[in-house]
């Protein structure tokens, strides 16, 4: 990249440059501006170059922002690429190569110049640089101010919707991709959520609504298709050898290809298998779907994007399609199905896969019919289980996509049929042969155990306990290694409690012929240890009441383990609870003793099936049953719009911004 970051460095002197930020107003009918837009340049993707880039942009910037006033400049540039975006089809259509490659570079220089524009001065500055004056006539004494904000906006939305996806049009759908992003990015140099914006009542109102269905169609089937760019050098352009373009002759003497393959960005994975299989436009597009679904309601309308996110249909459904939502369309289901299962190692697909649960009813209930949910479940599992490697947002996603499915009684009954074998990322244990709901539970056990050593995030216990009560009234055949870890928890929350207990006796005592400093809130953490204790007894207390006969190896591990259960049986917190649970224990210790000493392990799980059949279900107490529903909370946007914005910045192909300019969240929690 040597050649190419030395003609980065030299973007500010170059003379077709200066003279875009000069003093002389250019005509949109000059011909300097096809020598300005005939040039050749792979777009940098590694970040040492992209920062050059945007020092050279600032540069030029600098001196446009100070002369454009007077100039239009801007203005110009931008009506050279609107006049040329009318014909684009038609040139996509007969393969005219140059004239969309001289698009896409208009169009490529505008977006530099407004990522600079943005991160420097506010919206209605940069408004002001936007309007132009156009003269009405000779006999004219008056001037028409016409904004081209919104012009460019709508441009690009049709740009996306309209022009078809071929090799010679895939950089220039990317760039509008990308300029959208950049014209949103104003929230990235604002601490606060922006509910008032310009930009966004653009996108809301007026002449870009109407393709509002169609954009995030065609954002989806981008994010589905996971189209690649063609290989380098397939299309190279010739300079004209008396000097033109930008960066003349920037790599080693000869033009290069405009059309690369890009793999900055990519899904996230740091697999570089992963990352070669990376479709830049697919990336690029589901960031502005996160982007532009996750912009606050307008005061007088919802927001639009979400609205369609939230409605549209499966192709495959016979239904009459003839809504009242202005939003609505279709979408084939099954593709969507499958690019979600397979791309859930990005924390972008994960994000759109909860929404998709959460805001659309059909997708839901498409998902839970499938026979094949496993393909969905498992990368999710993968990502809990590797929590000490993701960030916390995609992990909590992560956790309440469990949470969601398992308010269906279906799921909770299915996963306990879909039998797996060698789960080989599951290092702990060697798993040849579990039910996906025992791995399931395997999986948000070890998630427990983790924050309560590690992160200590109530949060994150209450999602955990919540899915597994979900769940239990439908465990099927428990794989006993499930089972354990089941009571293994169970005891380790003992242990924690004894522990904190005796601290807090010791506290008190200690602090009895003290006045010095505040005791510690050992009642809170009590609490809160008691809390979840209650919990897992109701989690196994509903599995027994629910289904004992189904779970052998969860009666052999409480039974293996029932000298844990001695202290809480007579708690006032755990008395009314304890009740089944007890007479569970008794009742098979009873039978285990009358059938002597010695037992081998067969030989316990045997009497313990028979047991089962045997034991009266009337004399099990009937509690109420254990559901929980994930909500939103409120003002859901001071979560989700720092995290996507964070997402943006860390993921977005070829676009850098200076962190220190970055004022939406703080680096670490990028």
């Amino acid at each position: 990249m040597g050649a190419n970051s030395s003609s980065i460095s030299e973007l500010p002197e170059n003379e077709y440059l200066q003279k875009l930020s000069g003093s002389e107003p250019i005509s949109e009918n000059d011909p300097f501006w096809n020598q300005l837009l005939s040039f050749s340049f792979t777009t940098p993707t590694n970040s040492a170059d992209l920062k050059l880039l945007e020092e050279a942009t600032i540069s030029v910037c600098k001196s446009l922002v100070e002369k454009n006033p007077r100039t239009g400049n801007l203005g110009s540039l931008i009506k050279v690429f609107l006049s040329r975006t009318k014909e684009l089809k038609i040139s996509a259509e007969c393969q005219n190569h140059l004239f969309i490659w001289q698009a896409h570079n208009a169009l490529f220089i505008i977006c530099c110049l407004l990522k600079v524009f943005i991160s420097r001065m506010s919206e209605e500055e940069l408004q002001l640089h936007f309007t132009y004056e156009e003269k009405a006539g000779p006999s004219s004494y008056g001037t028409e101010c016409e904004d081209l904000i919104e012009e460019l906006l709508c441009c690009l939305i049709q740009l996306i919707v309209e022009i078809p996806l071929l090799d010679i049009t895939y950089s220039i759908s990317l760039e509008a991709v990308t300029t959208l992003i950049v014209f949103l990015s104003c929230q990235l140099f604002h601490k606060e959520i922006l509910r008032e914006s310009i930009i966004h009542r653009y996108l809301m109102h007026g002449r870009c609504l109407p393709y509002t269905s169609r954009l995030v169609k065609t954002l989806l089937y981008n994010f589905i298709r996971q189209e690649r760019s063609s290989p380098p050098g397939t299309h190279v352009f010739q300079q004209q050898t008396n000097g033109g373009g930008l960066l003349y002759r920037i790599a080693s003497g000869v033009a290069t290809g405009l059309w690369t393959v890009f793999t900055l960005g990519g899904v996230g994975s740091k697999a570089s298998a992963q990352l070669e299989q990376c479709s830049p436009l697919a990336s690029q597009s589901l960031l502005l779907l996160l982007v532009l679904a996750n912009l606050t309601d307008a005061p007088d309308t919802p927001n639009p994007y979400r609205q369609a996110i939230m409605s549209f249909k499966n192709t495959q459904d016979n239904t009459d399609f003839s809504s009242s939502n202005t939003h609505a369309f279709q979408i084939n289901f099954n593709s969507l199905y499958t690019a979600l299962c397979e791309q859930q190692k990005s924390d972008q697909a994960t994000l759109l896969l909860y929404m998709l649960l959460h805001q659309n009813s059909n997708v839901r209930t498409y998902v839970l019919a499938r026979t094949d949910i496993e393909n969905l479940v498992l990368p999710i599992l993968e990502i809990l289980y590797h929590v000490e490697e993701r960030n916390s947002h995609h992990v909590y996603m992560a956790l309440i996509i469990l949470l969601i499915l398992t308010e269906d009684d279906g799921f909770n009954r299915s996963i306990h049929e879909v039998i797996l074998k060698n789960i080989t990322w599951y290092a702990e244990r060697v798993l040849t042969e579990i039910s996906l709901g025992s791995l399931l539970i395997l999986v948000v056990i070890r998630t427990i155990q983790y924050n309560m050593t590690r992160t200590r995030d109530k949060y994150l216990h209450t999602n955990c306990l919540a899915a597994l009560a979900n769940m239990s009234a439908q465990f099927r055949l428990l794989h006993q290694y499930a089972a354990q870890r089941i009571i293994s928890l169970f005891s380790l929350l003992s242990k924690k409690h004894n522990k904190v207990l005796e601290q807090a006796t010791q506290s008190l005592r200690g602090s009895l012929g003290s006045n010095d400093s505040p005791l510690p809130d050992y009642a809170q953490d009590l609490n809160v240890i008691e809390e979840v204790i209650r919990m897992m007894l109701e989690i196994i207390n509903s599995c027994l009441t629910n289904s004992l006969h189904h779970n052998p190896n969860l009666v052999y591990a409480l039974l293996y383990k029932r000298d844990l259960f001695e202290q809480f049986r007579t708690h006032p917190s755990f008395q009314d609870i304890m009740q089944n649970i007890d007479l569970v224990i008794s009742f098979f210790s009873s039978r285990l003793e009358q059938a002597g000493a010695e037992l081998s392990v067969e030989r316990v799980l045997e009497i313990i099936k028979q047991g089962a059949v045997a034991l009266p279900k009337d004399r099990l107490r009937k509690f109420p049953e254990l559901k929980f529903k994930y909500v939103e909370e409120e003002q859901p946007e001071e979560f989700f719009i720092p995290y996507v914005w964070s997402l943006v910045y860390n993921s977005a192909v070829a676009l850098y911004w200076n962190p220190r300019d970055i004022q939406l969240f703080t680096m670490d929690s990028g």
